[in-house]
């Protein structure tokens, strides 16, 4: 009976000192599905290991130049995560226990029998496959979904439509669209939908790693690559092996990284830092920006051939002026949704007059602004309602605005000198509100000096 190929391939390093052994085992493993490399010592394996390219070792206790559990030990201490087969003609309890101490994941013992050694193999993939898929359960608890959230948009319908279609397909996404629309909600929502669902989903923000450590951190690095690399690092190409990567704000790559970038997605092969070997991944990429990345091609700052590999499906966002529809629906899921975070006993509900204020405002900081705004509503809520007291001044100004004036100092006994403090706490706290609480940018935007950004910060509290 001919037996099924592996639904999860996997790298195998075969180790023995016996080469008819080797061929025999490597033939067997390379027709059930796997890819597989076989060295005959110790020193060989562990410099093959050392690449971090292989998921599972099998390897002979008993080799001339090395006992097979010290190459278990070394590979260990370096960081390697592969999984270890350990396979001896002296069969014993005791060496058993030790190569398990040691970190192997199984025991068998000579005359191999390939059915036996293939079905490890089946378990080591299944076992891989589960930790993969417990990594992307976990990130689907931790974060609410955008997708959770029926649209009632036209705008957004046509949006979560293609999502489904894309979702069939394995072409790259770019994803475009102003800062807090959702696309990496929208990213998720196509993995989830793909064939790749249990597979990870690895998600990367490319402005926030520095420049210098890039290529290890996308590409991985083996031990001794540079200072300070103690350990093997799989790297995120590896990390997303068989799923998907999502790259936000991929504009920001420098160019040195897009042309390295671009090489993996026309060879589907890395090669980690200060390592030989290249290794073939298997990724999809879905990529985002809120940035204009056809104007920063044209300008040079983007490599257009790269643009071109992510752009096969392009998918824009829209902004949340551009979804009235969907407003009243989002503040009650937002509302729902934070308010679980908060761990609150009994969500608040909200006043219309608030509510309308919520609906009409212009939103320019999108989805993100949306959620923060209800999130601290919701913890300045004193009773059963938000009202518009618990609203910022971004919000309340609304009323001001309705009235025709863009500031109402109101009535009483203020004297000038109140009047102006409480109109400046309102342009800054406008100001950090823009800048995303960027306390040199809101210095900078209003041309004042930090320190007394700070100061007048304290003061209002």
């Amino acid at each position: 009976m001919t037996r099924e190929k592996s639904l999860l391939p996997l790298e195998v390093l075969v180790v023995d000192d016996e080469p008819a052994i080797r061929q025999v085992l490597a033939a067997a493993i390379k027709q059930a599905g796997h890819r597989v490399a076989h060295v005959g010592d110790a020193r060989s394996a562990i410099q093959q290991l050392a690449s971090g390219n292989f998921d599972t070792c099998i390897c002979d206790l008993r080799l001339p130049d090395m006992d097979g559990l010290e190459i278990i030990r070394r590979a260990k201490s370096a960081g390697v995560e592969t999984q270890f087969l350990v396979m001896t003609a002296y069969a014993s309890v005791d060496t058993a226990i030790e190569a398990m101490k040691c970190g192997a994941y199984d025991y068998l013992t000579k005359p191999l029998r390939n059915e036996d050694v293939l079905r490890r193999l089946d378990q080591i993939a299944e076992f891989l496959s589960l930790k993969a898929e417990n990594r992307q359960l976990r990130s689907i608890v931790e974060g609410q979904r955008a997708h959770e959230f029926e649209s009632a948009s036209q705008a957004m319908r046509q949006v979560e439509e293609m999502a489904e279609k894309v979702a069939r397909t394995l072409g790259s996404v770019l994803i475009t669209g102003e800062s807090g629309t959702g696309k990496s909600f929208i990213a998720r929502k196509i993995c989830d939908l793909s064939a790749r669902r249990r597979a990870p989903f690895v998600s990367v923000n490319c402005g926030a790693i520095p420049e210098g450590l890039m290529e290890s951190e996308f590409f991985g690095h083996i031990k001794g690559a540079f200072t300070g690399a103690d350990r093997v690092k799989k790297g995120l190409f590896r990390q997303a092996d068989g799923g998907t990567l999502f790259l936000d704000e991929v504009a920001e790559l420098p160019l040195s990284l897009q042309v390295k970038l671009l090489h993996v997605l026309e060879e589907r092969v890395i090669r980690p830092v200060g390592g030989e070997q290249v290794r073939e991944v298997d990724v999809r990429i879905i990529a985002a920006t809120n940035r204009n990345i056809e104007e920063m091609v044209e300008s040079g700052e983007f490599r257009e051939d790269l643009y071109y590999r992510l752009n096969v499906i392009h998918m824009q966002m829209p902004a949340l002026r551009e979804r009235r529809e969907d407003l009243p629906g989002l503040v009650h899921y937002f509302m729902q949704s934070e308010g679980r975070k908060l761990d609150l006993h009994e969500i608040p509900d909200i006043d219309p007059a608030a509510e309308e204020l919520l609906v009409k405002h212009a939103w320019p900081g999108n989805l993100r602004e949306m959620q923060n705004m209800i999130t601290r509503a919701l913890i300045m809520a004193d009773g059963s309602k938000i009202t518009i007291a618990d609203l910022p001044p971004a919000i309340t100004r609304q009323t001001s605005a309705a009235s025709g004036s863009s500031f109402s100092p109101g009535v009483g006994n203020q004297s000038l000198r109140e009047l102006v403090r409480r109109y400046e706490i309102e342009v800054i706290n406008e100001a950090v509100r823009q800048q995303n609480g960027d306390r040199q940018a809101v210095a900078k935007q209003l041309d004042i000096g930090l320190s007394t950004l700070y100061r007048k910060l304290e003061e209002n509290d």
